[in-house]
């Protein structure tokens, strides 16, 4: 028997209908930008939708055909914001390029992307300079300035941002796409081997963007002021650009300064009412506030990712400064949402020592992505917040090919995102480690992010990170590397103590190394990679 089917209208899901709406429904509300040379630049919705018009005009005529990649290498601006657009909107693809990653993967994921046009703020002009010879198949190189403002370095086929809308009316009507056509690209980290691709679809990009702007999850809305101080090259800035086009909150860019100082000024004078970023940018800045003894206005909300946050700097920021920051858990291959931390109904019943345990879990997934865990075996393990295994996933954004490579990573239509933790009764995950980051102690796991955690919570800590390096009757062991505060010392006896009674006590670390600062990835994060380098035989004398 055939199937009554539904009669109601379809209309594709694409990029630019959010841009639209934002127009036509919120085109009085700002979008404020910390620029490179010109201070803070203003405008709205609707002057920004007319400039990406006129662009998506322009990259027309230098002949970008649909499908084909554009890139950017560019912090977070207005520019950046008409490109999001534009470049999808035309059928083409944005593809957001990391400038933090070293010069080899730059070259090798641009050729890989095969980029035929590349935008980028003049901050880049030194690095596009020694980019282009190796990068044969860029047609143009575009400088995100205006003509006067052109870099002096010797580029290739250089055209001006500005010139290039001056040339363009805004008389365009954004093409009806099928909504399955790819519509952005970013790249892994590639911690291990070269970065891998992830192709987004305009529908996985807005189903994202809904699910980001429920309630549980980012919760915007039209009376929101949303500042990403996560780059716009970090899987398209947690969908923060779409979702704010979306409810139509004010949107503010803070380009390049990402410091202390830099994002207080902006909280204040722009009234943000929302901010997401990794931990080291939340821990700088409450460093900043400590240090100036200084308070936050408007700022109520917001969401750290990246890596697990210590429960410390989320009970000061809500103590202190009444700024509630939950958790996300997320991955380049899942665009980025996985989890998102906030409470149920039940949970406000609780004591505050068990919400403060609960807040620090990464957090329940929304509709659109299922999660479970599996043992060595492949065989699912059960939701009781004690068993620990492998953290498989999938759904409406999650990954289904890397791009230009044929196997599927999935394993039985989920995908093995390589994280380890358990998953309570609630649907909470808790990350305790990366599986290449576990420490195998005597044949027993050791939680690096619990040592971690518990370190960070010291008074005199400003950041700490474990790693397992090699002994040679336990095969691994916990060391811990910390960065004292500014002005503060540590000892490693004071530290070993700070564990006792709080851990079992073989997992306490087995010795304490005292440092500046701890290196990071491109992506902002602590990269352990280059500390199991430096110390992996440390124990061994």
């Amino acid at each position: 028997m055939a199937a009554l089917m539904g009669q109601m209208m379809e209309r594709p899901l694409l990029i630019s209908s959010l841009l639209d709406h934002a127009e036509q429904y919120h085109g009085d509300t700002e979008i404020v930008s910390r620029t490179l040379s010109d201070g803070i630049h203003r405008y709205d919705y609707a002057a920004a939708a007319v400039r990406a018009r006129r662009m998506a005009k322009a990259l027309l005529r230098l002949g970008v055909q649909p499908g084909e990649r554009v890139g950017t290498l560019a912090w977070n601006g207005y520019r950046h914001f008409e490109l999001y657009y534009a470049i999808s909107g035309i059928g083409a693809v944005t593809h957001t390029v990391n400038p933090r990653l070293f010069l080899e993967q730059l070259v090798w994921i641009i050729n890989d992307a095969d980029d035929q046009i590349l935008f980028f703020d003049l901050s880049f002009s030194a690095l596009i300079e020694k980019l282009a010879p190796q990068c044969p198949k860029v047609r143009h190189w575009v400088g995100m300035c205006s003509r006067e403002q052109l870099p002096a370095e010797a580029i290739p086929n250089l055209l001006c941002y500005e010139d290039l809308l001056a040339a363009e009316d805004a008389d365009y009507s954004w093409p009806d796409l099928d909504e399955r056509s790819a519509a952005a690209l970013c790249y892994t980290s590639g911690t291990t081997g070269n970065p891998k691709g992830v192709l987004y679809s305009h529908r996985s990009m807005l189903l994202h963007g809904l699910a980001s702007c429920a309630p549980d999850v980012f919760g915007f809305s039209a009376r929101d002021c949303v500042l990403p101080v996560v780059p716009m090259f970090h899987v398209n800035a947690w969908t923060i650009p779409y979702a704010a086009a979306m409810v139509g909150a004010k949107l503010v860019l803070p380009g390049a300064a990402l410091d202390g100082a830099s994002l207080y000024e902006l909280f204040e004078t722009e009234r943000v009412t929302f901010c997401g970023g990794v931990p080291t940018v939340w821990q700088g800045l409450m460093l900043y506030l400590d240090a100036k003894k200084l308070k936050l206005s408007t700022l109520r909300r917001g969401v750290i990712g990246g890596s697990a946050a210590p429960a410390a700097l989320l009970q000061k920021f809500e103590q202190d400064y009444q700024v509630k920051i939950d958790q996300a858990w997320g991955m380049t291959e899942i665009s980025p949402l996985g989890t998102y931390n906030r409470a149920k109904l039940k949970h406000l019943k609780l004591p505050l020592a068990e919400q403060q345990a609960l807040a620090v879990k990464q957090g329940r997934p929304p509709f659109g992505v299922q999660l479970k865990i599996v043992d060595a075996e492949g065989q699912t393990l059960p939701n009781d917040g004690v068993a620990v295994g492998e953290l498989m996933i999938r759904g409406h954004w999650v990954v289904d090919h890397y791009f230009n490579l044929d196997k599927s990573p999935l394993q039985n239509g989920w995908f093995p995102t390589g994280d380890v933790g358990s998953i309570d009764a609630d649907g909470y995950l808790q990350i305790t480690d990366r599986a290449k980051d576990v420490i195998k102690s005597g044949g027993e796991w050791i939680g690096s992010i619990d040592l971690e955690n518990l370190a960070c919570a010291h008074p005199r800590v400003a950041q700490a990170a474990v790693i397992g390096v090699f002994h040679p009757k336990w095969d691994e062991r916990p060391l811990l590397l910390v960065v004292p505060r500014e002005g503060e010392t540590l000892t490693r006896e004071e530290m070993l103590a700070f564990y006792e009674g709080k851990v079992a006590k073989w997992w306490i670390p087995d010795d304490v190394v005292v440092v500046e600062a701890l290196p990071l990835t491109a992506t902002g994060k602590i990269s352990k990679l280059q500390l199991r380098e430096k110390y992996r035989q440390h124990l061994a004398g």
